[in-house]
């Protein structure tokens, strides 16, 4: 019984610990907004350079046959 309470002490201990850095440092490991904008807008240009890419590609194709 001993042992049981013990460990739930140190699991305990160790939670709150760990709540008290998460409240030190709240926005670590979060991304902001401006990282998500950047980070569509960049996933955008790329989804349209393939698609001029492929575009290009097709039509040159086509003038070679």
């Amino acid at each position: 019984m001993t042992s049981i309470l013990t460990l739930l002490t140190v699991v305990g201990a160790q939670l709150r610990d760990r709540l008290r850095d998460l409240r030190d440092e709240p926005e670590r490991g979060s991304l902001s907004v401006e990282q998500v904008i950047i980070t569509v807008a960049l996933i955008g240009i790329a989804v349209a350079l393939v698609a001029v890419i492929a575009n290009a590609v097709t039509s040159r194709s086509a003038q070679i046959q």
